[in-house]
């Protein structure tokens, strides 16, 4: 893969959160969802970060490649278009 979205950066960038509010726990807490499976087993971390980017995209955001390689370098790709935000996530009150 030389381009790919990071949901951690996509996640922040969204809903307007530090970094230190984007790891995977924290991430699925604060949209009211649990970890589901074995933590730090690459199947069910995978699976779990999907569910956030599903939830992002219900949400409205526009997932947007934000990474890519160059060269055998790390490099952030930014877009001319700006990104719109939305609140930062709640604790949800009541799930029907």
């Amino acid at each position: 893969a030389k381009k790919w979205i990071n949901i951690r950066k996509s996640y922040g960038n969204f809903y307007k959160v530090p970094r230190n509010q984007t790891k995977l726990t924290i991430m699925l807490e604060k949209l009211g969802m649990n970890y589901d499976g074995r933590p730090h087993s690459g199947l069910d971390d995978s699976k779990n970060i999907a569910r956030i980017a599903i939830r992002m995209l219900q949400d409205g955001c526009e997932l947007r490649v934000n990474e890519r390689m160059h060269a055998g370098q790390l490099m952030t790709v930014t877009s001319s278009a700006p990104l719109e935000g939305a609140p930062a996530p709640q604790m949800p009150r009541y799930r029907n």
